[in-house]
């Protein structure tokens, strides 16, 4: 936690003559600009006072990943996102840890209709959400199903996130790939590998200090590449680039690293590839049946698009 002092450079306050002290407004001003005004009719005093601020909000990982040319930046959640159901009723979470994944498991497997399912347990392999689906609950493999604008996991109130709805969101096409391209240091600053045994990639934040005792190597120094526009490695090798423990990774995780395991894909109540590939949605559509997803295997990793149906790994940011 941090404290955070309430400060004005200068207050102004319009208090009339008469005996009441009535204040009609008051401006706070800070650098030279205003930070915030509001109307009162009357108030007894102004007090200033410490205000407790999480450093990092409930649910998040430390580490800041820019976004844009704008220089926006992100936290990525704690885990993937998970959709419990027991009798009918779905909660959200994240994963305990990031490396933790259903994969072929109950209710990935026991997926029956929309947003139904023939066995209780938890989901974390979706269709692309929209209003016609159960935020991709579903186990019908048309595209056609799943049509119609993009509704976000994030609406729904994360239980060890806030618990509250609209704290988080998905990343777009376009911000995924200016984390993997673009960024300054884009290329070293993430490398595929394995973490407490399971395969996935792993992203350093902007300003990245290697804790001490810890490695890393970034994936572009063992042969992957852009060819054609995505990263690519003919020796086809990159699970093997980076190896954590899971106290090892513990270290990582507290400096702010992200790991996204290959959990698999969903097709129907069929899961396929865990431990091999790992598929993240955006919120970007492309045309009326498809998405575009973060995809990563042993030789690659690129933005692509895929049928809308596609069950894939979901990680909310805010």
């Amino acid at each position: 936690m941090k404290k955070i002092l309430l400060m004005a450079v200068a207050a102004v306050m319009a208090i009339s003559a008469s005996a009441q002290e009535t204040i009609k407004k008051v401006r706070v001003y800070k650098d030279g600009a205003v930070a915030y005004e509001e109307k009162y009719d009357a108030v007894d005093s102004i007090v200033f006072v410490d205000v407790e601020i999480p450093a990092v909000p409930e649910g998040a990982l430390a580490g800041k990943f820019t976004i844009n040319a704008d220089g926006d930046q992100i936290q990525f959640s704690q885990g993937n996102l998970q959709a419990t159901n027991n009798g009918g009723t779905w909660t959200w979470s994240f994963a305990e840890h990031q490396y933790d994944y259903i994969g072929n498991a109950a209710a990935n497997t026991s997926i029956n209709g929309n947003g139904t399912v023939s066995a209780n347990g938890t989901v974390d392999l979706f269709g692309w959400s929209t209003a016609a689906t159960t935020y991709g609950i579903h186990n019908r493999t048309s595209s056609s199903t799943y049509s119609g604008d993009f509704i976000d996991w994030g609406t729904n109130a994360i239980s060890n996130g806030g618990n509250e709805a609209n704290l988080w969101r998905t990343l777009t096409k376009d911000e995924w790939y200016y984390i993997f391209y673009t960024r300054t240091n884009a290329a070293t600053l993430f490398g595929l590998g394995s973490v407490n045994g399971v395969n996935g990639t792993i992203l350093l934040p902007d300003n990245w200090t290697l804790p001490a005792g810890a490695t890393f190597e970034a994936s572009t120094a063992h042969g992957l590449a852009v060819q054609d526009g995505y990263y690519y490695n003919e020796n086809g090798d990159n699970f093997s680039h980076n190896t954590y423990t899971a106290e090892q990774w513990s270290a990582m995780e507290a400096a702010g690293a992200v790991f996204l395991p290959a959990a698999g894909d969903r097709e129907g109540s069929n899961v396929y590839f865990v431990g091999s590939i790992g598929d993240y949605w955006s919120a970007t559509p492309y045309g009326a049946d498809y998405a575009y997803d973060l995809g990563f295997y042993s030789s690659g990793l690129d933005p692509r698009t895929y049928d809308r149906y596609g069950g894939f790994s979901v990680r909310l940011v805010r």
